[in-house]
């Protein structure tokens, strides 16, 4: 199995320092590159074409959430994690927005990055346990009643159900209030990522609370 390729992007050269020391030692993880901020890491990633990009989220010129943004626009196969050291709702939404895989801070484990890097590379979304509590509040204090962007692909099913995940809502719990089997509701929300063109049900939560 191929190593996972990873760019470093922080100013503070201590932290990537440290960061590629650590990573070094994982035989599923390659540190391909560095950069200290968003407009190096462009070019980098340009040259390195890593897999996954672990991103400060204040940085000089370019800051994590433009760069994140520019390289889902740019380099779609490059999957972007937050490691900060700030849990600011303005950063974790604005990173998630970007098109952000994931959330760390950065007093995490070394095993709790490592294994969110080699998660983030299968497809999936990982945050700390402070970023998805506050990802939580943020998205129950927020209506999911507007129209939303490209809500007209939906059928009224799926338009219902993709509601009841923006609120927050596990399957068992839309399968039961719907009255239909957890199956169903997983066809439907596979359905509503495809038409949004979204990867998970973060990135849903968070589309439908955009305004």
């Amino acid at each position: 199995m191929r190593a996972v390729r990873v760019l470093l992007v922080d100013d503070q050269e201590l932290m990537r320092q440290g960061l590629r020391k650590l990573l070094e030692i994982e035989e599923d993880i390659e540190v391909v590159g560095e950069a200290a901020d968003g407009v190096a890491a462009l070019a980098v990633a340009a040259g390195t074409r890593p897999d996954v990009a672990l991103v400060d989220a204040r940085m000089p010129r370019m800051d994590g959430v433009e760069l994140i943004a520019r390289l889902a626009a740019e380099q779609p196969s490059v999957v972007s994690i937050v490691l900060s050291t700030f849990d600011e709702d303005d950063y974790i939404f604005g990173a998630l927005r970007a098109g952000a895989a994931g959330y760390l801070l950065k007093d995490c484990s070394p095993d709790e990055l490592v294994a969110a890097i080699l998660r983030a590379s299968r497809g999936e979304t990982v945050l700390s346990s402070p970023v998805a509590a506050r990802l939580v509040a943020g998205l129950r204090r927020t209506p999911v009643e507007g129209a939303f962007r490209g809500q007209e692909l939906l059928s009224a099913r799926e338009l219902e159900v993709a509601r009841m995940v923006a609120a927050g809502s596990a399957n068992r719990e839309i399968a039961a209030r719907l009255f239909i089997t957890e199956g169903t509701v997983k066809n439907h929300v596979s359905s509503v990522l495809r038409k949004l063109g979204l990867r998970d049900r973060t990135q849903l939560a968070l589309h439908l609370t955009e305004r």
